[in-house]
């Protein structure tokens, strides 16, 4: 049933949202350890590019990806907070654990199953919220979550530029395990808003749920091109699990002092980006009666050029660390947007099976190709005696992440005006 915003609020709307909010900035902490202790790892354990892109890349992503979509329908089955906690104690775990390894074998065990762990937050999040916001509130509710990204990614960056050289990238992963092991108690405390079902009546099945999802993928060209466009923006998004690498090797900064910069650049500026797309985008849509996607066309084309001349730029002139603010401000300003968009062109009753499998899309298709060719093709310039080849991987897949920009475009036409919104 569609509810107003203060009533969504009077329910507890809002509390939930900075809970799950909290949770995703753990999520994402973990997750990101790896690429920000990078200088500290991939001398540690004598890891090739392709090595590291491998770890950061297909070895986490894949089983992170391909398990979130069945997360996602569980969490249309079963008790959503539950499934969160548990999920939670377990890549926290893991993520502990990883701070054992001795080799790339032992990393990448671990990985594994921290990306299954992980998987289930999103889609059970996402599900959750569209529960007590009402549509026109969703690109904000959105937004406000996914500022778990550049709030995670900071807080890594900032945890291995203050706490590596104290205490060790090892002592750093035990620490946030445990912190994260103990949080998965908290979200025990939440209740189920799911209504329950009526008497007499089963939940649907998995193989209902796949059919629902199968016939709303197939009637739904836009829903297809925007999980397309967001594919396309992972491309960029995979190749910058190398800017620390790219920052030191390349661009002559020392690895603690840069984590520190680029962590707090990270916070501010993917803070803003979170907030602006998801509240600008929402007004967008009330003034113009367009769709979301045409709000991402007109902030891709808007950015684009910036983001190509950040790879190419002298870290000396001020543009570079311009650019550097503004790539953090888009990655913020995707999440709210496309998100919201995606659970507008789906049923109500697959949100969290659509939106999983828009995850996995995004991670197995888009940082998959992103970080594991990024590694190899920057292992291959290498070799052939590229003296810039970080810069120009980096500067590649900038450019390939373009083609979100008519996929968006394709997606808003074939839209129409402003979409029918899910209740």
């Amino acid at each position: 049933m569609t509810q107003s915003a203060g009533d969504a609020g009077a329910r507890g709307g809002y509390g939930l949202l900075v809970l799950l909010t909290l949770m995703n900035v753990i999520n994402f902490v973990d997750r990101q350890l790896l690429a920000s202790f990078s200088n500290f790892i991939v001398p540690d354990l004598g890891l090739t590019n392709t090595e590291f892109g491998l770890l950061t890349g297909l070895v986490f992503i894949v089983f992170y990806a391909v398990a979130g979509f069945f997360m996602g329908a569980l969490a249309d089955m079963v008790n959503r907070p539950r499934l969160i906690a548990i999920a939670m104690f377990a890549w926290s775990a893991l993520t502990a654990a990883s701070g054992l390894a001795k080799n790339f074998v032992s990393l990448a065990i671990p990985r594994v199953f921290i990306g299954i762990g992980e998987s289930a937050l999103t889609p059970t999040s996402m599900s959750l919220l569209a529960d007590r916001f009402p549509p026109e509130r969703r690109g904000f509710a959105s937004g406000f979550y996914y500022m778990g990204v550049p709030v995670g990614v900071g807080v890594s960056l900032l945890i291995a530029g203050f706490l590596g050289p104290a205490i060790g990238w090892r002592n750093c992963f035990f620490l946030l395990g445990a912190i994260g092991v103990l949080f998965s108690l908290v979200v025990l405390q939440v209740k189920e808003t799911r209504p329950p079902a009526a008497h007499g009546v089963e939940r649907p099945k998995f193989g209902e749920l796949l059919k629902v999802f199968v016939a709303a993928l197939k009637a739904s060209p836009p829903l297809q091109l925007t999980i397309a466009a967001g594919v396309a923006i992972h491309f960029l998004l995979g190749a910058a699990t190398f800017d620390q690498l790219w920052l030191v090797r390349e661009r002559g900064f020392e690895k603690a002092e840069i984590a520190i910069i680029t962590g707090l650049i990270s916070v501010f500026a993917g803070v803003a980006g979170n907030l602006f797309g998801g509240i600008a985008c929402d007004r967008f849509v009330a003034a113009t009666g367009q769709s979301r996607p045409m709000f991402m066309v007109w902030v891709l084309l808007a950015l684009l050029p910036i983001n190509l001349t950040y790879r190419l730029i002298d870290p000396q002139n001020a543009i570079f660390w311009l650019c550097l603010v503004v790539g953090s401000f888009q990655l913020g300003v995707f999440y709210g947007p496309t998100f919201s968009a995606v659970q507008e062109l789906c049923p109500p009753q697959v949100r969290s099976t659509v939106v999983a499998f828009y995850i996995m899309s995004l991670n197995v298709v888009g940082l998959g190709i992103g970080i594991t060719g990024s590694g190899i093709m920057v292992d291959v310039l290498t070799a052939q005696g590229n003296t810039h080849p970080y810069s120009w991987t980096l500067f590649t897949f900038t450019a390939l992440s373009a083609l979100s920009i008519p996929c968006y475009f394709a997606a808003a036409k074939l839209s129409g005006r402003r979409p029918a919104l899910a209740g």
